[in-house]
């Protein structure tokens, strides 16, 4: 990395130059299958040319206005991601980050407006080993000290409880508390995925306490799990979604909450707003990504081949893997031998042709486009197991 690059990343040693589907190449002409998507932003592969299209298009048109004037492709994307998400409005914003911060603010105001919960007093109650964005607010709710140390001072508001319990939720909520902002698989936890009844559990709660359902899609949706949100798996439906990374197609950032009117609705003119947020270039390759979902076609695929991802990555625990989790085409794989660090497996899953990243210390995350061929899939567990094993009995013969 560049002298002049700020070192926020620690990247693996390979420079990107191009890809196309499930497949990248490196400055030295060496391919490598993308087994990450850019944290499922990549969903529908590298340069789909569906989306290059749709793009390309739009390039030749109009790229950006602002908010401060209307655009071609701002109302129909938005009427179309809210009849995908069976709801009534759409914010579009930039990034995941800023979506969460909408979603946030919006949460307040309707507490404020709607609820009757005294001005600055809101709370949002989330989830410990949650990951929402890197924002001095959402960071100052995160329990990752990484993500916290040296940012404060933080943003009141909000209370943290297990991931995955339903009854610390229930306990939490107070007659200050506004909502309930959760992934419903923790992504950059490790692919942490709740007990089955989580979900509909968390559902009945918000209901009885009269607090919004907040559900982070922004990894977890629009395909990746196999079906079109992570939260559709329990036929529950989030009072806002926050969705992000696949929404741009993997070519622009684009992100948004979507809910209803009587949420959404209070964000009068002026109360909240992004430059960058509902751009022509933007809604046009997010069109093109909502058309894609509604066959269903990617979620029937992600569905079928995480079912062969969960049956080859099971054969894998006692085999240098301690354990496995696998929700659709995305899986968390925990390194069995303490002293064998995750970064080490991903190393060295590098000089076989696989990009994959650690999740904290001891995971490693695959996420591969749904696109990726079945042939390529086994090829990428093939390769994982070969590691694991080597680097097993590299650490006992030492």
């Amino acid at each position: 990395m560049s002298r002049h690059t700020a070192p926020n990343y620690a990247p693996l040693a390979v420079t990107l130059v191009s890809g196309d589907g499930a497949w990248v190449v490196d400055e030295d002409g060496r391919r490598y299958l993308d087994c990450l998507s850019a944290y499922s932003a990549l969903n529908f592969g590298h340069r789909h040319p569906r989306l290059v299209a749709a793009a390309h298009a739009q390039l030749e048109r109009l790229t950006l206005t602002s908010r401060a004037f209307g655009n071609d492709q701002l109302d129909p994307f938005c009427a179309e991601l809210a009849e995908l998400c069976g709801k009534e409005m759409v914010l579009p914003m930039n990034t995941g980050a800023e979506g969460v911060e909408t979603a946030i603010k919006a949460a307040r105001r309707w507490g404020a407006l709607v609820k009757g919960v005294p001005r600055d007093h809101a709370e949002i109650v989330v989830c410990d080993g949650n990951f929402h964005g890197r924002t001095t607010t959402i960071v100052g709710f995160s329990s990752d000290p990484d993500a916290r140390d040296g940012f404060g001072p933080f943003a009141p508001g909000f209370v943290r409880v297990p991931f995955g319990d339903a009854a610390a939720l229930r306990a939490a909520i107070n007659e200050h508390t506004v909502a309930f902002l959760f992934e419903p698989v923790q992504g950059e936890a490790g692919v942490i995925v709740p007990q089955a009844g989580y979900l509909s559990d968390v559902r009945r709660a918000c209901n009885d306490a009269g607090i919004l359902m907040i559900a982070d899609e922004i990894q977890s949706g629009l395909a990746r799990t196999g079906r079109t949100f992570a939260c559709d798996h329990e036929s529950v439906t989030p009072d806002m979604y926050i969705l992000g990374k696949a929404l741009g197609g993997g070519i622009v950032p684009l992100s948004a909450v979507v809910a209803d009117g009587d949420v959404l609705g209070l964000l009068t003119a002026g109360t909240h707003g992004s430059t960058f947020g509902g751009n022509p270039f933007a809604c046009a390759v997010g069109r093109e990504v909502i058309a894609m979902l509604r066959t269903g076609e990617y979620q029937e695929r992600a569905a079928r081949l995480g079912g062969d991802l969960a049956g080859s990555l099971g054969a894998l625990v006692g085999r240098g893997a301690r354990a496995t989790r696998v929700h659709g085409l995305w899986a968390g794989i925990d390194v069995a031998d303490p002293a064998v660090p995750a970064r080490r497996i991903c190393e060295m899953l590098l000089d076989r042709g696989v990009l994959a990243r650690d999740a904290h210390e001891h995971t490693v995350r695959l996420a591969p486009p749904i696109v990726i061929a079945e042939r390529d899939l086994a090829f990428a567990v093939e390769q994982l197991g070969d590691v694991l094993d080597l680097a097993t009995r590299s650490v006992a013969v030492a």
